[in-house]
């Protein structure tokens, strides 16, 4: 196989830059998170027009930046074209479900293509870009990229543990959601006080009225959307993964080290 079809050889060992800016791109991501959890700025969701807004916008930019720093120079050129491409798909399927009674979201299929096909550091870059990129036009996501993040970050490990094949993406799909859900609902009590979606703000009023507590209401919804979402996303992707010529697909990190390792086995 063509050199050019493959990560570069780094001679065995990984620069420190590839493995050191992507832990401090996580870290401030993660840093980010909390502030927006402990601080509780109802600010956020407005737009940067506020200090909250703004902050919030800063630390997740910072974070992506950092995490491209590290991983750009070991991608092809073929990753780096995918990366806009996903964040597309996030934007135009996420603005479209986002309006409808669907109580998913679809709005992380190009990220979790990006994570199957480029590996973890390039999934979570593009989650977290994607979420900057959409909050520009709609702010109500921002605040939600680390959990973007975490996204991008789990398909790519999912890739590496052989989520390409169908069955197996839809239960790292569910796996996935559990965890982005968990993530998500303190954001979604705490900075809107309930969530930004009409279909599942409809579950959660549901659960309000049952006696649970916003945090709570919020948490079950997390964890009867967030699944079924992921579980589609994860699978949607691997179909496309799967339907890419083998000459192209081959041309990206995580399919190319998989075929390496079945022509050895």
């Amino acid at each position: 196989m063509s050199a050019s079809l493959t990560l570069p050889s780094t001679g065995g060992a990984m620069p420190l830059r590839a493995r050191l800016l992507p832990l401090l791109g996580a870290a401030v991501i993660a840093a980010t998170y909390l502030m927006l959890v402990l601080l509780q700025p109802t600010e956020a969701a407005a737009g940067l027009t506020s200090w909250p807004a703004v902050t919030a916008f800063a630390g997740y930019l910072a974070g992506a930046v950092l995490l491209l720093a590290g991983v750009l120079p070991q991608l092809p050129t073929s990753v780096v074209a995918l990366i806009p491409v996903g964040l597309v798909l996030n934007i135009v399927l996420g603005q479209f479900v986002g309006s409808t009674l669907v109580p998913l979201y679809l709005d992380s299929i190009g990220t979790v293509l990006v994570g199957f096909l480029a590996g973890r550091s390039a999934g979570a870059a593009t989650g977290v870009l994607g979420s900057l990129v959409w909050s520009l036009f709609n702010p109500t996501v921002l605040p939600f990229a680390a959990g973007a993040a975490v996204i991008g970050f789990l398909a790519g490990t999912a890739a590496r543990l052989g989520a390409l094949r169908p069955y197996v993406a839809v239960v790292a799909g569910i796996i996935t959601g559990i965890v982005a859900g968990v993530i998500s609902a303190p954001v979604a009590a705490f900075v809107y006080g309930g969530t930004s979606g009409a279909a599942t703000g409809a579950i959660v009023a549901m659960f309000r009225a049952m006696g649970d507590s916003l945090l709570a209401s919020v948490t079950k919804q997390a964890l009867i959307s967030d699944p079924a979402d992921k579980a589609v996303a994860f699978l949607v992707a691997a179909l496309l993964v799967l339907a890419l010529p083998r000459r192209i697909r081959l041309q990206f990190p995580l399919p190319a080290r998989a075929a390496a390792r079945r022509a050895k086995a």
